[in-house]
């Protein structure tokens, strides 16, 4: 070979080593081209409320752009319906029983294995702003700006790697100002980013911002079709649960009563708001079914006043990847943490394995990917998302995680052997709102489930969602569904053995040694 043409080969090898040795750990296809990942989740927030999922009550101009311009999940189902549970999921890729985080009021152990320390590692920024509610400090996160516990609506103490900050306003916008301050001005343009941003809106007790006081004043909010259920045919936790809105809303939840968090300026806006709608509730003297229908008005109302502005935020932040040109390669991801009741069944709340809790909003644009306006029928799950995280970044999914990657579905790929059946496990009994501790199986038509520390034997419910949609009637004990039980019932051992979930995170409730029967006295 020519000196020259040598030496040519030698830049050539040289070269290609360098880009070899630039690529990050892990990284299949580490180049200027890996996506930027958002990921926007507030809490609460149901699917019933949005409009790109057919909402008559409001509308959500902003959260619909995400859907109309990518793909919409009409079956996106959580593993365990509760905040912190929720969150510990979406972080690791395993159910609660193997992440070591069941309830709220557990401490997420930040030692172990995340998505946000595999994306760190593979070298993209990562941050998160806003709610976190997994009482640890944050790891694997090179910036972090959150509430502290659950967060107030209003002047937040937030916590950051320099100490606590003071706010002054309202929480949804603040945590949206201090995303887009971290996207202009803080975080590494030579890196792409993984950016967590987490509303509190719209849990309990749902106070609205300033401008929103006054929205739907006017309006009256449709009920939903089992507001006033009764909970026969059904097991007996539906019936012991304490989240009605006939029984459990509090003053406090319907602003009967002073918000105390509140400076001079704005308890002043607050009482212009509220005072003139309580002094007519007051003169009305409601009763009975008239009473339920005013609480639910005004649960609903301040609701949706918080969603409109979890709804104008986050059209700030689109506004600005759009402005940016960030929006060209920015994954854009929007969920709640679980799903929600509006009245279904005469509840607020979740943690339940019934509809409106079990399915969560999900919608997810990509620009150059993902076909516009599509929607998608197959089951997923937060138990999916760090997956789908690490294959769009062009990173390895270890094998540990139990999720699978949604990235072929985005691209619109046929994935024959998708999950035809998704498992549900929740523990927080004793807790809020009486919720007995369950796990079961969702299939196509049916949907099984077991309540383990129910009475002696627990107690079963199986419903045809084909026949009985809003699960009002339990045919579990129904000779025509024999077989169904049995088949779901093999099923589900199959997902309990296939998830680890071998019971001994929380194992039902050992009988007691019943007492031996005395032998009758003789008469004298």
């Amino acid at each position: 070979m020519p000196p020259t043409h040598f030496a040519r080969f030698l830049r050539f090898l040289f070269a290609a080593v360098s880009v070899l040795l630039a690529v990050p750990v892990g990284a299949r296809a580490a180049d200027d081209s890996r996506p930027n990942i958002l990921f926007i989740m507030s809490d609460d927030h149901a699917y019933q409320a949005l409009g790109c999922y057919g909402s008559k009550m409001n509308k959500t101009p902003n959260l619909d752009r995400i859907a109309k311009e990518g793909m919409r999940f009409d079956r996106c189902f959580v593993t365990n319906s509760i905040c912190g549970p929720c969150r510990a999921v979406i972080l690791t890729g395993k159910y609660s029983h193997l992440n070591g985080f069941t309830r709220n009021g557990n401490t997420f152990n930040g030692g172990q294995q995340t998505v946000a320390k595999l994306l760190q590692k593979g070298g993209y920024q990562t941050a998160v702003v806003g709610k976190w509610h997994l009482g640890s400090t944050p790891t694997g996160f090179d910036y972090y700006h959150i509430l502290q516990g659950q967060g107030p609506y209003y002047n937040p103490r937030m916590k950051t790697p320099d100490g606590i900050v003071r706010h002054t306003g309202y929480t949804t916008d603040i945590i949206t100002d201090e995303t887009l301050k971290w996207l202009k001005t803080s975080r590494d343009k030579s890196k792409p980013f993984f950016l967590v941003y987490q509303h509190k809106a719209p849990h309990r007790n749902w106070q609205p911002g300033p401008k929103y006081l006054n929205r739907y004043d006017d309006v009256t909010i449709p009920e939903p079709a089992t507001l006033f259920d009764d909970y026969k045919n059904r097991a007996s936790p539906a019936s012991t649960q304490t989240m009605t809105i006939e029984r459990h809303l509090n003053p406090n939840d319907l602003k009967l009563v002073p918000n105390r968090s509140l400076n001079p300026e704005q308890a002043k806006i607050w009482n212009e708001a509220y005072g003139p709608k309580n002094a007519a509730f007051k003169k009305a003297d409601l009763k009975g079914k008239d009473l339920i229908r005013w609480k639910y008005q005004r649960y609903m109302k301040d609701y949706l006043r918080c969603i409109d502005a979890v709804d104008d935020n986050v059209g700030r932040v689109l506004d600005y990847l759009d402005e940016s040109g960030l929006s060209k390669n920015t994954i854009v991801i929007y969920t709640s943490d679980q799903g929600f009741y509006l009245g279904e069944h005469g509840w607020f709340d979740k943690r339940w394995m019934y509809q409106e809790s079990l399915r969560t909003p999900l919608m997810i644009r990509w620009p150059g990917k993902i076909k516009p306006g599509t929607v998608n029928h197959q089951f997923v799950s937060n138990l999916d998302f760090a997956e789908t995280f690490l294959d769009a970044a062009g990173l390895d999914i270890p094998a540990d995680m139990q999720g699978r990657s949604m990235k072929p579905i985005l691209l619109g790929q046929g994935v024959k052997d998708w999950r035809k059946s998704f498992y549900y496990h929740y523990y927080e009994f004793p807790g809020p709102h009486s919720v007995r501790r369950h796990y079961g199986i969702r299939t196509e038509r049916y949907k099984l489930i077991y309540y383990y520390n129910v009475g002696e034997f627990g107690e079963w419910e199986l419903f045809d969602m084909q026949k009985d949609p809003q699960e009002m009637r339990s045919v579990y004990a129904d000779p025509k569904y024999a077989e169904t039980v049995k088949d779901l019932k093999g099923q589900l051992a199959d997902l309990r053995t296939k998830y680890k979930d071998d019971g001994t995170v929380d194992p039902p409730r050992k009988k007691r040694p019943g007492r031996k029967k005395r032998s009758p006295k003789k008469a004298t």
